[in-house]
């Protein structure tokens, strides 16, 4: 089953919002591709009695991926009957036939992996891969031996995504040492790991902090040098890095429907702009905005979400425009090869080949999976026309 970004757009809309489409893509394709178009991925807890209405409901909201969690969103005496929910929910899925996200279970021990695996049966089909919650080397290589049984006995590939948010990782003295050996059990299984998730709630938790909604993760300063050097040791642009996606957004007040009323009535009117961002400013999400352009200011790409609300913004702002567009292309061209300086086609920057080669090529990747807006089309009309979908 075909899914792409902004696939719950019109075509007609889609035609006037880019340049380029986003790409169509399934489970099966490339690690390469499905780790950039993870996107705004949307956790829910396997408890829901309506899960499998809940998966139709947000794909067709234009999620892509979703993580079923068995993990700190349930209360431990929950877990057994999440378990048989989940089975349920995937069996009642695999039974309707429709289209559903990249979707993800959450474990919170290894061996809950082959066991729901087994459990799934033909509805394991549907399952795209594992999260593995505080992971270390020496939890990591437990967790992943387990999904390689996983999958060997039921004859698919499976993903790992794990997330970052030990103590360890986070106090000073151990940090090092421990980013070390998560570096070297995932590159063992390379091949297994689609991306690394950053688990900051955590992070926080260990000295008793949270932000409020008009801070980012890079406010917290504490947070902020674990995010750097998690990106500096594994998420480099050199062929060994990996994926990193971005922290959650814990803060939610803001509802779609407070949106779509005043945007049907008035979409792409002069001035909306300005009118939007205050809505968006009053209801916690410009916080939300600064830190996704954040996010990928210091290498990360992608976003952990609690929230339907979350993910029409997080797509939103991971579009390439117009003019990033034009930049990487122009840098990447053959004739470029040998480097030197060239003047942006927008004749407001400078191009230097060799040292803004990657960022070239992971902005063509962003592109491939997320579109390239047309050139007079900017956040507010891709906003506009998700919520309105």
């Amino acid at each position: 089953m075909y899914m792409r970004h902004f696939g719950h757009v019109s075509p007609a809309a889609r035609k006037n919002l880019f340049h380029r489409e986003p790409c169509e893509f399934t489970a099966g394709s490339s690690a390469r591709v499905l780790s950039a178009a993870l996107g705004a991925t949307l956790y829910s807890p396997a408890t829901r009695p309506t899960l499998a209405d809940d998966v139709l409901k947000q794909a067709g909201r234009g999620v892509v991926s979703m993580v079923l969690c068995l993990e700190d969103s349930i209360d431990d005496a929950e877990v057994a009957a999440a378990e048989a929910n989940l089975v349920r929910q995937f069996a009642d899925l695999d039974a309707r036939g429709e289209e559903v996200p990249l979707l993800f279970v959450r474990v919170r021990e290894p061996l809950q992996i082959p066991d729901l695996v087994h459990r799934l049966g033909d509805s394991a089909r549907l399952l795209c891969g594992f999260v593995l919650p505080k992971f270390t080397e020496e939890r990591g290589i437990d967790f992943l031996e387990a999904l390689t049984a996983a999958e060997s006995a039921s004859g698919r590939r499976l993903f790992a995504m794990p997330v970052l948010e030990s103590p360890q990782l986070l106090h000073l003295e151990t940090r090092a040492e421990t980013l070390a050996g998560i570096g070297r059990t995932v590159e063992k299984y390379r091949e297994r790991v689609l991306a690394l998730r950053l688990g900051v709630t955590d992070f926080c938790s260990t000295y008793g902090l949270r932000r409020s909604p008009d801070m980012t993760a890079y406010d917290v300063q504490i947070v902020a040098g674990v995010i750097a050097d998690v990106v500096n040791v594994l998420g480099r642009a050199d062929g060994s890095g990996f994926t990193i996606t971005g922290p959650v957004w814990e803060y939610f007040r803001v509802q779609e429907r407070m949106f779509k009323p005043q945007l049907r009535r008035s979409p792409f009117l002069e001035g909306r702009a300005e009118e939007l961002r205050t809505a968006l400013i009053e209801h916690d999400l410009d916080g939300l905005l600064r830190e996704i352009e954040l996010d990928r200011a210091n290498g990360l790409l992608g976003k952990t979400c609690i929230h339907p609300s979350h993910v029409v913004p997080v797509h939103a702002l991971s579009v390439v425009s117009h003019e990033e567009f034009s930049d990487a292309q122009d840098i990447l061209r053959p004739e470029r090869g040998g480097g030197g300086v060239l003047r942006s086609a927008y004749t407001n920057k400078m191009n230097e080949v060799k040292p803004h080669r990657a960022w070239a090529e992971r902005t063509l990747l962003r592109a491939e999976v997320f579109g390239v807006a047309a050139e007079d089309v900017g956040f507010v009309d891709l906003l506009t026309a998700g919520l309105a979908g």
